[in-house]
């Protein structure tokens, strides 16, 4: 004898699906997420400490001196916590991509949370691959744009 609902019967009759909080599904969702706590961060950490001393330095630039592709998003993000375009620029031009990025996520998720839209679809493998060559080269770019800035090119 079994206790519960047999293997074949569906988890919840049809329409009686059980309320529950609405989370972040897809990939970039769940990338907009995280830089809305970057952007969080960056606000707290400006309001803080002013935007001055040493927050988080690059591992990578620590221990051997290359800058890596991110390298200076942390200065790009608290310049843009306060509004310095120029500053958020100089550091790294790719900050600005990502922070528009995330405001569109962050109002698409806001929309699907209230309800105006459906859950994100898949994206088809057709779809993703060409996705992942657009963030290899920008990636591509930022390090070329750091090794710049830094002297190694």
């Amino acid at each position: 004898m079994s206790i519960g609902r047999p293997p074949d019967a569906p988890a919840h009759p049809a329409g009686t699906e059980p309320a529950r909080a609405w989370r972040p599904r897809s990939a970039p969702e769940q990338l907009a997420v995280a830089g809305l706590g970057a952007a969080g961060a960056a606000v707290a950490y400006q309001a803080t400490m002013g935007g001055e001393g040493l927050w988080l330095p690059c591992p990578l630039r620590t221990l051997t001196g290359i800058p890596c592709p991110l390298c200076g998003m942390t200065t790009a993000a608290t310049a843009l916590a306060t509004g310095d375009l120029g500053g958020a620029l100089a550091a790294n031009p790719f900050a600005l991509l990502l922070a528009g990025f995330t405001l569109v996520m962050a109002v698409l998720m806001a929309a699907r949370a209230i309800g105006w839209l459906g859950p994100p679809a898949q994206w088809p493998a057709s779809r993703r691959r060409p996705s992942y060559w657009v963030a290899g080269v920008l990636a591509a770019a930022s390090w070329a744009f750091q090794l710049h800035r830094f002297g190694w090119v």
